[in-house]
């Protein structure tokens, strides 16, 4: 009897089971990547050195789902998260477009190189479906570019000149150096700089170029004594590649510090960011991904806590219902920054604290003390909504 009596428990558990899980709901997030993305192929320069391993967020990805579980129990919401690999003969619009039929998965991870990211922000804006950009810097995705179904979890260049401007004001290096690149990147990083030393009332005292070649022999034509002469306070490197940058420190002219590109940097985060309870994040991620916590992994981290904590809070899964929550003054990212973090309406730009490193330290957190603003200090960095060139209402 009592054999009988337990195995009839269970089995109305099991059933019970099964009906709550019939009944959860599901939302499924796409992390949609290139096969053979350039930007993440390590290259080695001519003597063989490894400057600029990047990696694809996906890990960082996997490490905000997992966190997820637990709330996703709680809410009854079973996230999921699906890679779509885009083959390299595959046009990434039709691609995504065929893969969100086929799932309904409607938001999207873009870890995409730049040609294709816009293509299918540019296509899918305004359609039933939610898009985060976790890795392009660029001004002009906020600005021109900008998409009303596009989020940035990623700061934009601006946001980072005008971290490094506001350091350099309140340390008073005002007259700055400025050594730049002859990539496309490296021009389009020097004139952000440029805009956010005008903002901040610095002055380029010089803007001089250098050329990298294999070459030894032409190398020794980037003298970096001749490059760093004059009167200066700070030297601004903007080096892509990271081949020239490296050898300008102790190497200069006068006895002044490098930031951009080397020496200082400012980036969304850094393995070495030690408050607001980073080093737990940095520790659940070293273990997933067996390395450090780049700001690129951050950034998709924070898009995957973005939908979770507005599903959360919403308790939809419908896009709608999501979208309208991340864009608004409710939605609150808690980024492990110490400033609460939300998305700025003209831009969908994610407002957040840019840290400044070297290679092994935190050396400050942006907005510096002393820049103010009317709303939010966090709106001292990028574009501000009285300057911002986006319209969504006209796209």
């Amino acid at each position: 009897m009592i054999i009988r009596l337990l195995a009839w428990v269970a089995a109305v558990t099991l059933s019970l089971t099964v009906q709550v899980a019939a009944q959860q709901a599901q939302l499924a997030i796409t992390y949609v990547s290139r096969e053979g993305d350039q930007a993440y192929i390590h290259k080695r320069r001519y003597t063989g050195l490894r400057l600029r391993n990047r990696y694809p967020v996906l890990g960082a990805a996997k490490v905000a789902m997992k966190e997820s579980r637990i709330v996703g129990r709680a809410i009854g919401v079973k996230f999921k998260l699906i890679e779509l690999q885009l083959k390299e003969a595959v046009t990434a619009v039709d691609a995504v477009r065929k893969h969100i039929d086929s799932s309904n998965s409607r938001v999207l991870i873009l870890d995409l190189p730049l040609a294709d990211f816009l293509a299918v922000s540019g296509q899918l804006t305004g359609e039933s479906v939610i898009m985060f950009n976790p890795r392009h810097h660029a001004n002009r995705l906020r600005r021109q570019d900008c998409q009303s179904s596009l989020l940035h979890t990623i700061p934009s260049q601006a946001m980072l000149s005008d971290s490094m401007a506001q350091f350099l004001r309140k340390r008073n290096w005002t007259r700055v150096l400025m050594l730049v690149g002859e990539h496309d990147q490296d021009r389009l990083t020097a004139n952000a700089f440029e805009a956010s030393a005008k903002k901040f009332g610095l002055t380029i005292a010089y803007r001089r170029s250098f050329t990298l070649r294999n070459d030894p022999r032409q190398r020794d034509l980037n003298n970096i004594a001749l490059l760093t002469g004059g009167n200066y306070d700070a030297v601004f490197i903007s080096d892509e590649v990271g081949d020239f940058g490296r050898y300008v420190p102790y190497q200069t002219t006068l006895p002044r510090p490098v930031v951009g590109a080397h020496g200082l940097q400012a980036s969304a985060w850094h393995w070495t960011w030690e408050r607001h309870g980073a080093p737990q994040l940095n520790q659940r991620f070293a273990r997933k991904a067996k390395r450090y916590m780049s700001e690129t992994d951050w950034a998709g981290w924070a898009a995957v806590r973005s939908v979770v904590e507005a599903v959360t809070r919403t308790k939809r899964t419908d896009i709608g219902s999501i979208a309208g929550f991340l864009r608004s003054d409710q939605f609150v990212l808690d980024g492990y920054k110490g400033n609460p973090s939300n998305f700025r309406a003209w831009t969908n730009q994610l407002r957040q604290p840019i840290l400044l490193h070297t290679h092994d330290a935190v050396i400050a957190r942006a907005p510096i003390d002393g820049f103010l603003h009317k709303s939010s200090t966090l709106d001292t960095l990028g574009d501000d909504a009285k300057d911002s060139t986006c319209r969504f209402a006209n796209k």
